[in-house]
């Protein structure tokens, strides 16, 4: 008996990683090698942080990258700059809200395309 070989059908999805993949190799830049190699995973896998999350483990004015979505539960009492795959409507005014930006992760690749001061958070 074979293995079944799945794919992603969501062109989003796929042109994303073909993305992260190539700007990994022109910058040199890790981070987005990791964050392709975590979109490619089942979707079941994908981050899911809390807005309370980001909180404990961020600092004033830093940059992050969700792999997954990030939920409007708990608190922001700092600005933060967020890059994910999706954001559920409270989190992103929460974020809004504390003077930080919500940006998706194409977005995020083309303002810091080396990855340098971005952190993941899962």
């Amino acid at each position: 008996m074979s293995k079944t070989q799945y794919k992603k059908t969501n062109p989003r999805i796929i042109s994303l990683i073909e993305d992260l993949k190539s700007r990994s190799r022109e910058n040199n830049a890790p981070i987005w090698r990791e964050i392709a190699k975590r979109m490619q995973s089942p979707k079941r896998g994908y981050a899911t942080v809390n807005v309370s999350r980001i909180n404990r483990h961020t600092a004033d004015g830093e940059t992050i990258v969700v792999h997954g979505k990030v939920l409007g539960a708990g608190e922001l009492n700092h600005p933060v700059v967020v890059g994910a795959f999706d954001f559920s409507d409270g989190a992103r005014s929460k974020i809004t809200d504390a003077g930080g930006e919500c940006l998706t992760i194409e977005e995020l690749v083309e303002r810091a395309p080396t990855g340098s001061n971005v952190r993941i958070i899962r």
